[in-house]
């Protein structure tokens, strides 16, 4: 089943609603097509950008930092336009690693750069921007996120501490022309900061196959971000693993890394941050992309389905049920121990 009116099916089963499951489709149907890397639309922006979004934790991982830029740069020259990263990747290392990347040969022009606000106060906010502007060498965040919304009182602590008072000061300034948060634990974390008084251009969220079994942002979240034009930016496609460059669900399953990737972007996801250390890694994401198809409804299905007998307790997506992913800052931030 490959035409419009089957994936309509597929999104209101998904999704429960008809009206839902059209604006899902209609979300697909606006990629841009051709042999090269497909572009859609952000939400209720009208930026176009590349169906797969260099991360900005990985890039920053790579040893030899000549080799990040010159993995950089190829993605740019294949037609990634998204880049990501946050203030606490490695210290700052990451922006550092991306600003000197970008700052060559007009590289800086030629991408939607996102970055996030790991804090939640007003000081601590501008702070935290002025240091992001001055390691990634510009002057301008195209997407700046509040980082990590995994606590419930997070969402909270954004508003009543300043945070969004910050944001909207920069964005005035033009120090960032859109807003948006992230997080990885709970789809309620994300749909309490969805009913905040403000309208928000993105958010970030786990979009895997093992996320349609278990707390899944794909079933809970997404439809809320349809129906607020709200564009979804995926991450942990892979299931996501430290210890493990190739992902929890590929290392632990039978499905393949390709196969968790089609499937990501076979939902109505506006780009999926994928991590690339390598110019292997690249090379691989870039050939997914490139003239991407969205999977048949009984391709996605079957896929479900393979990932049914382990996806409902959570083993493959640690991220939502215990501490170890997040972040440094945040932990102490919330006041649990690095340890802990």
């Amino acid at each position: 089943m490959t035409n419009d009116g089957s994936r309509r099916e597929f999104f209101r089963g998904l999704f429960g609603t008809a009206v839902t499951a059209s604006m899902a489709q209609s979300v697909l149907a606006q990629r841009s097509s051709g042999e090269g890397i497909p572009t859609a639309r952000l939400g209720r922006t009208n930026e176009q950008v590349s169906i797969i979004c260099l991360g900005g934790w990985h890039i920053g991982a790579v040893e030899d930092k000549k080799e990040a830029h010159r993995i950089m740069h190829r993605a740019i020259d294949e037609g990634v336009n998204f880049f990501d990263n946050a203030w606490d990747y490695h210290d700052g290392g990451s922006e550092e690693v991306m600003g000197d990347a970008l700052a060559a040969d007009g590289y800086r022009k030629k991408v939607f750069l996102m970055t996030k606000n790991c804090e939640r106060d007003y000081a601590g906010s501008k702070r935290n921007l002025e240091e992001s502007l001055r390691r990634l060498k510009t002057d301008y965040i195209d997407l700046w996120q509040f980082h990590e919304n995994n606590y419930d009182n997070d969402p909270d602590w954004v508003f009543e501490k300043g945070g969004m008072k910050a944001a909207l000061e920069a964005r005035k300034e033009g120090k960032v022309r859109y807003i948006g948060f992230t997080g990885h634990k709970d789809p309620r974390i994300h749909l309490k900061m969805l009913a905040k008084p403000f309208d928000w251009d993105t958010a970030q969220m786990p979009i895997n196959i093992m996320d349609a079994h278990f707390r899944s942002f794909q079933k809970e979240v997404v439809p809320v971000c349809l129906n607020k034009n709200v564009g979804v930016i995926g991450m942990k496609s892979l299931g996501g693993s430290p210890t493990s460059p190739q992902g929890r669900i590929p290392t632990e399953t039978n499905i393949t890394a390709e196969q968790c990737i089609r499937y990501a972007l076979s939902l109505p996801i506006s780009s999926l941050c994928v991590g690339i250390r390598s110019m292997k890694d690249l090379e691989q994401d870039v050939a997914i992309a490139r003239g991407f198809k969205a999977l048949s409804d009984s391709d996605k299905e079957q896929l479900i389905q393979m990932a049914a007998a382990e996806g409902g307790d959570g083993r493959h997506e640690m991220f939502k049920s215990t501490i170890h992913f997040d972040g440094p800052h945040h932990r102490l931030q919330h006041g649990f121990a690095l340890d802990a």
